[in-house]
């Protein structure tokens, strides 16, 4: 542990000796007067002259040339280290949040290149953060997004989402100006339209914050899909809301059409970023139907195309947020249905990680730029600010609820009412909005209470809803996968839901997600997933997904030190048993084939596919009748077949008393010929020779052909 923070402290001296050599011009080298001159253009005509070096250098620094890309590496790995000394810190990660303790570091970085430099340290800037840093972040929680429990409360999502934002941007920036009325002396010169758009960024609930806390609490899935869906979607609307208010203090007078067409605005904005995201995500899935000869760049298709939908939205000027998040949805389930078991491990270790680095550099950044000369303070506006949000978000949760409470059958406890309005934590996209606004005298003061608001929620809030969630007793989430029993049942009551309200007439969320599902199975699933990788069945596919959760949360979990490897060793008999088995199975090895080598495919996800299946289709009735038959095949001894003829076997009720493999067994001398054609006669010489294996490579006994059987053998069963 020591040496970790060593090696923190040592990247952070390696960071600031770039910053101060950057700030040290480079010293111009005197050149004597009996050389000629070197770079530039001859003085007597203007032609180029031809530079000639003083001497050979074995050794030399020109840091300018890698500046950019090294302090971005820097940064990285200070960032890493820093999330790496977190979870190895012993008890640290049970009192303090990961966000409380980057903020921290971040604290820490600033100060001293504050001090080194006696001056501001860098910032974050808004384009860096909404073009680099936030779409890794909203694109994996899109693709992770549960997208049963999400479309099921998407109704409360958006109640939470639109009307609870317009709730707190309109209450918080209303009351913010009445107490610039108040005090005149000091805030008479903040108009309307200035709190009503510092409230807009200041309502912003930050999902990189929220989901950082609850993550690591484990909250049961109905709280944390509310939560996580609202902070979600309230970036959009607080986005559009902010750029909206924007464009009105860049008028010179706002009427009542400014104000209607900025609500059909919002309007367009949200549902032309859900129009993009839709179509990227289907572009997505119909490309990744044709990778499979190509499996190494499959991958990539997932994150260029959702990077694509945000940049589109932001040049139309629409919602990129809500344009990544609908092309993840949209395309995850196809994708992964298209695309190889490993291809499938590869989006999402590389969404998680990039993810994961998004967050730690804001949360470090946000400490690097709370280190800052523009600052100014005014106790009624920071406090004040500090109140309304906690007040104006618990009356409008409180509120809200009420009324969703009546139409939901599950409905919201008081305790999860309590944790959604305390959870409202706020985080970098206020603090890159805030410095956007337009220069005017109290932007410094706008900067100021933004920091205080987010260092508060973070640090106080985000401490103590840990043990808040642990008072109150609120419900956990299940640890356990679901089985496939339970989601076939769960399947089950959705259907007979949606059978019912087709029946009464009424059309809920069960009957269009029904609608919904006929029209994929027939239609999308048909037209952008390949035939080959199309599952026969929905229970198929319940179990292929559950066998990826299962996969994943296997490799994710340490490894479990195996009992029986200090077993007693293995006694003769056992030992003849195995190399029976394997001399007898080793002919199925030379059925292998190895495909040609290609630098676009991955062989090992063909081998795998072919024999790590985890389920098979079971046979009907039919077909296992069919099996259960012994089929006898006359050949030649050049291996033709010259005729066949099938004996039926009566259909009984008894069970299968040997299933092997064709394989070739040298039959005992002592066995007539006639009664291994012939079978048992009756269940006591079935009794006696259940263990006996039927000859099928044996030479022709008799001028009689040798007969290929199957090897199901049924017991009781008598030959008409």
């Amino acid at each position: 542990m020591a040496a970790l923070w060593t090696l923190s402290v040592l990247l952070s001296a390696c960071l600031l000796w770039p910053v101060c050599l950057a700030l040290t011009p480079p010293a111009e080298l005197p050149q004597p007067h009996n050389l000629p001159p070197l770079l530039g253009f001859n003085s007597s005509d203007g032609s180029p002259s031809v530079d000639l070096p003083m001497a050979l250098r074995v050794f030399s620094v020109d840091y300018h040339h890698v500046q950019a890309p090294f302090e971005i590496v820097l940064w990285i790995m200070l960032a890493s280290l820093a999330k790496l000394g977190f979870h190895w810190s012993g008890r640290v990660p049970a009192v303090f949040p990961e966000s409380c303790l980057l903020i921290m570091v971040g604290l820490l970085v600033g100060g001293v290149i504050y001090g080194v430099r006696h001056s501001a340290p860098p910032t974050l800037s808004a384009d860096a953060f909404f073009l680099f840093l936030l779409p890794p972040i909203v694109l994996d929680a899109g693709y992770f997004l549960p997208g049963k429990l999400f479309f099921e409360n998407l109704g409360t999502i958006l109640w939470y989402a639109v009307l609870g934002t317009l709730w707190n941007v309109l209450g918080i920036g209303l009351s913010l100006y009445g107490v610039c009325l108040l005090a005149q002396s000091s805030l008479g010169d903040v108009s309307l339209l200035h709190c009503l758009l510092f409230g807009s960024l200041i309502a912003a609930v930050d999902p990189v914050a929220v989901l950082s806390v609850f993550q690591e609490m484990h909250v049961n899935e109905q709280l944390h899909i509310l939560v996580f869906g609202e902070s979600l979607l309230n970036d959009a609307v607080t986005v559009v809301l902010y750029k909206l208010f924007e464009s009105f203090l860049r008028l010179p007078s706002v009427s009542g059409l400014d104000v209607l067409l900025g609500g059909c605005r919002v309007v367009v904005v949200g549902l032309g970023g859900l129009f993009v995201g839709l179509f990227f995500g289907l572009l997505a899935a119909l490309t990744s139907r044709f990778t499979s000869r190509a499996q190494v760049i499959a991958p990539l298709f997932v994150f260029l195309y959702s990077y694509l939908s945000y940049l589109t939205s932001e040049m139309l000027h629409l919602s990129g947020i809500m344009a990544i998040v609908t092309c993840a949805v949209t395309m995850k389930q196809y994708v992964e249905a298209n695309v190889s078991e490993r291809s499938n491990t590869s989006i999402q270790y590389f969404l998680k990680m990039w993810s994961s680095v998004s967050e730690t550099l804001i949360f470090i950044f946000l400490g690097v730029s709370t280190i800052q000369d523009v600052h100014m303070w005014s106790w009624p506006f920071v406090c004040s600010t500090l109140l309304l949000c906690l007040a104006w978000r618990a009356t409008g949760v409180l509120l809200l609820t009420a009324v969703v409470n009546k139409l939901r059958r599950n409905t919201v406890t008081f305790r999860d009412q309590f944790i959604i309005a305390y959870g409202g934590l706020r985080g970098a996209i206020c603090f890159s909005l805030v410095f956007l606004i337009d220069d005017f005298p109290k932007k410094r003061l706008f900067i100021t209470t933004t920091i205080v608001v987010i260092l508060f929620t973070v640090f106080v809030q985000g401490m103590t809803i840990k043990p808040l969630v642990e008072l109150l007793d609120v419900k956990r989430k299940k640890r356990a996968l679901p089985t496939v029993s339970e989601e076939i049942h769960s399947r089950l009551i959705d259907h007979l839901l949606a059978g019912i309200e087709d029946v009464v007439g009424y059309w809920g969320q069960h009957y269009w997600k029904d609608r919904f599902e006929q029209f994929n199975r027939k239609y999308l699933r048909r037209f952008l997933i390949r035939e080959d990788h199309q599952a026969p069945s929905s229970i198929l596919r319940v179990y292929q997904e559950l066998e990826r959760r299962e996969q994943r949360r296997d490799e994710e979990a340490p490894p479990i030190e195996d009992p029986r490897s200090h077993s007693r060793p293995l006694l003769p008999e056992e030992m003849d048993s195995i190399r029976r088995i394997l001399s007898r199975n080793l002919q199925n090895f030379n059925k292998k084939q190895t495909p040609a080598y290609s630098r676009h495919t991955l062989h090992q996800d063909t081998t795998m596919d072919k024999t790590r299946k985890p389920l098979y289709r079971h046979h009907s009735l039919g077909e296992r009748y069919k099996y259960n038959t012994i089929t006898h095949w006359p050949q030649g001894e050049d291996g033709e077949f010259n005729g066949s003829h099938r004996v039926r076997a009566g259909l009984c009720r008894s069970h299968t008393v040997c299933a092997v493999g064709p394989r070739p067994v040298l039959q005992d001398s002592s066995v007539p010929a006639a009664s291994a054609q012939r079978g048992p006669a009756d269940p006591k010489s079935a009794a006696t020779k259940e263990d006996q294996v039927f000859p099928q490579n044996q030479a022709p006994v008799g001028g009689e052909a040798p007969k290929k059987q199957l090897s199901f053998v049924l017991e009781n069963e008598k030959q008409p």
